[in-house]
């Protein structure tokens, strides 16, 4: 019988619960202590911990624990799509083949009705250390990002298809998840413009609350690219550094999408204005000559170029929305990549694209 490791407050992760885990991976290995180092609440409830067992140095003692936001506002909007439970499935079912660097898992599980908890070996573990949402990377270290999202996406490429492969990403949750963004778009926006006051250009309102109307006609729009396995909240929160070389973590919104949606939302979160204007059109040529490299055949720098552009309103929308919400990220960190997504979307008229080609 598959013994239950769902939790529901870091007051839960006793030595008890820990036990259940470590028995997974040691049937001698005795736990003797849990010690919570950290419990940051956003999206989810993030808990880092220090467990005290017994076992072989290959056992981690480091955890990083996931449970649902005990903020309620994240919390509702969260539920319902049930993020938790994608990012449960994504390392239980699709992690092995991916190209790219990721924590390890420990345990994970989710029942419907019960919650979702993930059990990762904490990155620091291993020496690495976890990015910040307000970092501003240098365009070495963004070149090392955008040429890991090229082999990701690469080796996914035209493979995400919810009619034959990984059903589950077009599932009716994930349908759910789109509709309540749609019905929401408009409010949300106006409140996220309405808080982030003078950071958003008077000019910039009525493109952004045009767009939030038309949002379902955009998303079609968006959709209609050659399909991958993409991240879709790549930010510099969700990443990690190991001895100078990038992670990635968080991975509740993975979906099949276009790739060059995970670059324009990189780009237009980690780098400053200065920084992503000197070297953007650099990565992008990087990334889709990585493509090709690998076998992706049909794309051209010209049409990655506009489809970038248009897809930079989404990050834009994304942190008005967080924003919006309240919760979600440490406020601070927020106001700088609306700053930065600001910019982005003023630099390359990217409303104005997304209006002329959907």
């Amino acid at each position: 019988m598959k013994k239950n490791i769902i939790v529901h407050n870091p007051c839960d992760l006793t030595d008890a619960w820990a036990q259940r885990i470590v028995d997974n991976h040691s049937t001698d290995a005795l736990v003797s202590k849990v010690h919570i180092v950290s419990v940051n609440t956003g999206t989810t409830t993030r808990v880092r911990i220090i467990v005290e067992h017994n076992g072989p140095e290959t056992l981690p003692r480091h955890w990083f624990v996931k449970l649902p936001s005990m903020a309620w506002r994240a919390r509702w909007i969260t539920a319902l799509p049930r993020l938790l439970h994608t990012e449960v499935r994504f390392y239980k079912e699709i992690l092995d083949p991916i190209p790219i660097s990721r924590p390890s898992i420990l345990a994970a599980q989710s029942k419907f009705g019960r919650g979702s908890t993930l059990v990762l070996a904490d990155v620091t573990e291993f020496g690495a250390s976890p990015g910040c949402s307000s970092d501003a990377l240098t365009a070495a270290q963004a070149a090392l990002i955008v040429e890991q999202l090229a082999y990701f996406h690469a080796h996914f490429w035209n493979k995400i298809n919810p009619s034959t492969s990984y059903q589950w990403l077009a599932n009716p949750v994930r349908r759910l998840e789109d509709f309540l963004g749609t019905i929401f778009a408009v409010p949300l926006m106006k409140r996220g413009l309405r808080r982030a006051g003078s950071l958003i250009p008077p000019h910039l309102h009525a493109p952004a609350i045009h767009y939030a109307r038309h949002r379902r006609k955009a998303m079609r729009f968006l959709s209609e690219g050659p399909q991958t396995l993409i991240h879709h909240d790549c930010h510099p929160g969700n990443l990690f550094w190991h001895k100078s070389k990038p992670g990635f973590l968080d991975w509740q919104l993975v979906r099949g999408g276009e790739g060059i949606s995970d670059v324009a939302y990189f780009l237009s979160t980690a780098l400053t204005p200065e920084t992503r204007r000197l070297h953007e059109a650099t990565l992008i040529s990087s990334y889709i000559q990585i493509l090709m490299n690998n076998g992706v055949a049909g794309i051209d720098l010209a049409s990655q170029l506009q489809r970038y552009r248009a897809y930079l309103v989404y990050p834009f929308e994304a942190m008005l929305v967080t924003l919006a919400i309240g919760g979600m990220m440490d406020l601070e960190s927020n106001l700088e990549l609306i700053r930065r997504t600001v910019a982005a979307v003023e630099d390359l008229d990217a409303f104005v694209v997304m209006q002329t080609c959907s």
